[in-house]
């Protein structure tokens, strides 16, 4: 605008007046959509930047420039490159190409208008003119369409490393064979645990459970078996407690069961209901089925006492269990 308005100030050939309205209303127009855009208004549109507004405003601006410009028509046409790069990293490329269009169709009607009601108007430099507007169009087109690609395959690359970062943590935090979290991940959230049950006086359990004489299993019917009666038992224990309750597999056989806000008669009952429910399970194999049994050691968590001495003391509960068949 500023430099029209100096072309228009310099020049006899040039209407100021229509330059200094086409100055006001090209400023007014964009001043106007940054308000819009500062009042916090446009948040809640697809494009909060009103980058095709603004876009299609000054490729209107400009086409209508290079008709009040006369002889200095040429300096509007280096100006599209600006405006076209100024959507780069705001379009699809849709609309990368629908605004090339709308440009390219834009300087062709005031290319014709100029060539036409110009009386300084010289053929070969409007054809001159419109060769450079196509070269323009075409080169900021295809750069565009270019780093739309490049966007396009950072953007895979980022959910590729997004998949990547969320299976890590799953490897992480979980057991793959069980589905369960594993001894990390459950120490972790016993901490927690610990903590609220601090602050609310909320009972907080913890349960030792192992698979009785595991190892012949495996020893006998293979250790796909074995991995058949581990994933039998977790989804077994985890059907018979509530969401609240959190099962971990803590080593081979070995599992923790955390129990929050819950009493120790109702722990043990649902001890209980586990054991009979995995004593009812049956586990296929090569000859038949298998049958298994899980012994448990039940611990309150005392509010003097470290995690570490309760698990210690439901693992004894665990192999009292054991001894006491």
């Amino acid at each position: 605008a500023a430099v029209m308005l100096l072309v228009a100030h310099s020049s006899t050939t040039v209407d100021q007046t229509a330059v200094q309205w086409w100055a006001a209303l090209s400023v007014g127009g964009l001043a106007v959509m940054t308000a819009f855009i500062r009042s916090g208004e446009t948040a809640r549109l697809r494009d909060p930047s009103l980058t095709i507004p603004q876009m299609v405003w000054t490729i209107t601006s400009g086409a209508v420039a290079y008709v009040l410009a006369g002889d200095a028509r040429g300096l509007v046409v280096s100006v599209l490159a600006m405006i076209l790069f100024f959507g780069t990293f705001g379009l699809t490329v849709a609309e990368v190409i629908g605004i090339g269009v709308y440009a390219l169709l834009a300087f062709a009607s005031a290319i014709g208008v100029s060539s036409r009601f110009n009386a300084n108007a010289s053929g070969y430099l409007d054809i001159a003119y419109a060769l450079m507007v196509l070269i323009v169009l075409s080169g900021c087109i295809a750069l565009n369409l270019r780093i739309q690609r490049i966007r396009a395959k950072l953007q895979q690359q980022r959910e590729a490393l997004a998949q990547a970062l969320e299976v890590n943590r799953e490897l992480a935090t979980r057991d793959e064979l069980t589905g369960l979290i594993n001894r990390r991940a459950m120490l972790d959230l016993m901490a927690l645990e610990h903590s609220r049950s601090l602050r609310s006086g909320r009972p907080l359990l913890l349960a030792q459970l192992d698979i009785d004489h595991f190892k012949p299993i495996n020893d006998t019917h293979g250790h796909a078996t074995g991995d058949r009666a581990l994933q039998a038992f977790a989804s077994t224990v985890r059907a018979s407690v509530r969401d609240t309750d959190v099962l971990a597999r803590w080593g081979g056989e070995e599992f923790v069961l955390m129990l929050s806000d819950t009493q120790l008669p109702d722990a043990h009952d649902l001890l209980e209901r586990i054991r009979l429910a995995v004593e009812s399970l049956d586990i296929a194999h090569a000859t038949g089925t298998l049958r298994m049994s899980v012994s448990a050691g039940l611990a309150l968590h005392w509010p003097g006492a470290t995690l570490a001495q309760t698990l210690e003391r439901a693992d004894q509960a665990l192999y009292t269990a054991k001894a006491l068949g």
